[in-house]
Order: structure tokens, then sequence, then C-alpha cells
């Protein structure tokens, strides 16, 4: 799947992403980008693959074309808390110490 200049403009404002961020992620330079997303000119695939790699690692998805038009969105996220069996209850010393009896309002 190549990349649009409406994906590219899209998948940078969900990265909150300029140009400039982008041209330095992707080593494109920021005129090539600029008249990329403008229309202007129409960069060779390699450039296109330099510029979607650099969105993907920043955390954007291409969506490709599937009947409802081509998208993009940003990936889920790992999330940071600490990965356990739903079933077990996992308690830390450091606050085991600090709990309040039962009943002590703490």
């Amino acid at each position: 799947m190549s990349l649009s200049s409406a994906q590219c403009r899209a998948a940078r404002a969900l990265l909150a992403w300029s140009q400039d961020d982008l041209s330095s992620a992707s080593k494109v330079a920021k005129a090539t980008i600029a008249n990329f997303e403008a229309g202007k000119r129409s960069p060779y695939e390699r450039t296109l693959q330099d510029m979607k790699h650099a969105l993907e690692g920043g955390g954007v998805v291409f969506i490709p074309e599937n009947g409802g038009g081509a998208g993009v969105r940003l990936a889920k996220r790992a999330s940071p808390s600490i990965d356990t069996n739903e079933t077990e209850t996992v308690q830390y010393e450091e606050y085991l110490e600090n709990d309040a009896p039962p009943g002590a309002g703490g």
C-alpha cells in the first residue's frame, strides 16, 4: 500500500508532527514533503516508503482501501500496567505496610 498526500497530512496531525518532524524522522527533505502534501509533486516510491515507515514508527497505522476509503489511525498503545492474571490479586509490600487496618477509616 502506498502513501497518499491526505494520509500523510492526517498521520502527521494524529502525531502532532510538523513537516520538520517528519523530515527528521524519515530523512526526507522538508520541501519534498511539502510539495507532496500540496499535490505539487509525487515522490519516488522509496521516498514514500521512508515517510510511511517513519509515521508508523511514531505510532500510526495505515488503513488500506476497503470500500470505505483509505485512512489512518493511532496504534493501540501497550498499557503501562503490570500484566497479571485477572483472577489474581497482587499486593506489594510497600503498600501493605501503609494500609490501615479494616475499620480504621484510613
